[in-house]
């Protein structure tokens, strides 16, 4: 599949330069990382969260864990996280447990982890298991527009 129809359109759309990495099928964000050789707080993965009615894509490096209670302080909610059978619902153009850290693109505010404002280049997953879509820090940050941003994660041991 390599980049899903509404990531590309939306690369496309903001004139955001790219290139793909491709590696061997993964079956997360870490792995992906790890196969396309590339360092895993390079790799935005994307976690979906709700509050009940509410739904919050968080973007946190590949080898992060997200921190609910966290969120919710920053986030002032109770935000839980959306069982992953269910994301199909929301990325109905990407692979199960591929989610681009895009969730603008798929109609769903965002919140992005400060570790990564650190990183000259990034790695986002591009709907499937098998690429990463590579952007400069100018491009994501362009990417994250007017996002907010917060420390919402921690690395994992």
């Amino acid at each position: 599949m390599s980049v899903s129809a509404s990531v590309h359109q939306h690369l496309e759309r903001k004139g955001v330069n790219y290139d793909l990495l491709t590696h061997p099928h993964s079956r997360c964000s870490l792995e992906s990382a790890r196969l396309a050789r590339v360092s895993p707080k390079q790799v935005a993965k994307g976690v979906l969260t709700h509050d009940g009615e509410n739904y919050l894509l968080c973007v946190i490096p590949s080898n992060h864990r997200l921190s609910i209670s966290w969120l919710n302080r920053v986030m002032h909610g109770n935000f839980k996280l959306v069982s992953e059978h269910r994301l199909g619902e929301f990325f109905n153009d990407c692979e199960i447990g591929a989610i681009p850290a895009l969730g603008q693109v798929y109609g769903l505010h965002v919140i992005w982890d400060e570790a990564l404002v650190d990183m000259d280049d990034l790695y986002i997953e591009s709907g499937d298991h098998e690429n990463l879509i590579h952007v400069s820090k100018g491009g994501f940050m362009e990417l994250m527009g007017g996002q907010e941003h917060r420390i919402i994660s921690f690395p994992e041991e």
